[in-house]
């Protein structure tokens, strides 16, 4: 086995790392602020890709029109089931709030099976998104080196707002404290709207990405990657910003290499290496690698 193979398959486990990262900041924004773990947030990535799809039918439309419009649904579908699910449940205890996530998923995913039908559909990137360049031993494509690009922004830009404006502030603060925050005047629904707002629109942007990597699309694409991407924000510490996107680059590194190191009639079996993963990580550092005993963002 060449150091170029293994090389490569790195290079491949970061690509579906940050995709998993972005995934995990929207688990971790959100779980943050209302311990809410929502897990109807794999499902608007679907919503997003879907919509993309509906708007490539019109011709003309630039891209990133379409990508933009995709995250702009999802940021209105994460809106609605942030208004009208989980603020009525607000206070009714996590074991409520977490049966309602499941109850939102599996309703999107049924809609969308039923306006779409359950069949898988073709989805394709515009050729400049999908050609492939050689960086050394390793080709990677226009789109991918975008995903690995996007996750460094993201974090940076995240970090930025949390630390330098108001509302980013006022999310720390409610992170911290939900009750004590409320006591001092910050709105907290205007705070828990941003989050929804955030992770609902980094959810539609990951859905291109996988899309564009797998080339189909179909109604229950974003419930395994939401999973896993669970699984990344609680092994790197749910709540923590720096947390998720460590957990999402230690989840996809750990899948592809996996998958690529071991015999193929071991490799089906990835998924289930991956929550063993998390179970001997969570025996040893039960709140996450970088989570805190408060759950707080770090």
């Amino acid at each position: 086995m060449s150091f170029n193979y293994i090389l490569g398959q790195l290079i491949n486990g970061i690509k579906l790392g940050s995709i998993y990262a972005i995934i995990a900041i929207g688990y971790s924004m959100v779980y943050g602020i209302l311990r809410l773990i929502n897990f109807a947030h794999g499902d608007l990535l679907t919503v997003g890709v879907y919509t993309m799809l509906v708007l490539m039918g019109f011709s003309g439309l630039p891209i990133w029109l379409v990508i933009l419009a995709g995250c702009i649904v999802s940021i209105m579908v994460g809106m609605t089931m942030e208004r009208l699910v989980y603020r009525p449940l607000r206070g009714s205890g996590e074991e409520t709030t977490l049966i309602s996530s499941l109850a939102v998923s599996v309703f999107l995913q049924n809609l969308i099976s039923m306006i779409f039908t359950p069949q898988k559909k073709a989805f394709h990137l515009p050729d400049f998104l999908t050609v492939n360049h050689s960086l050394g031993p390793v080709s990677l494509s226009t789109i991918n080196i975008l995903t690995m690009i996007s996750i460094v922004v993201i974090l940076i830009a995240l970090t930025l707002l949390l630390k330098k404006t108001k509302i980013g502030m006022a999310m720390r603060a409610c992170s911290d404290n939900l009750a004590a925050s409320q006591l001092m005047g910050i709105k907290i629904n205007n705070v828990v709207v941003v989050a929804f707002v955030i992770g609902s629109g980094l959810a539609a942007l990951t859905g291109v990405m996988l899309a564009g990597e797998y080339k189909t699309i179909e109604p229950l694409m974003g419930f395994v990657p939401g999973l896993k991407a669970f699984c990344a924000a609680v092994l790197g510490g749910i709540g923590s910003l720096n947390g998720a996107v460590l957990g999402g680059f230690i989840i996809g590194i750990a899948e592809v290499l996996f998958a690529g190191l071991m015999p193929s009639d071991i490799t089906p079996y990835r998924d289930a290496f991956i929550f063993f993963l998390l179970i001997v990580v969570l025996l040893v550092k039960p709140n996450g690698i970088l989570g805190s005993s408060e759950g707080g963002r770090s």
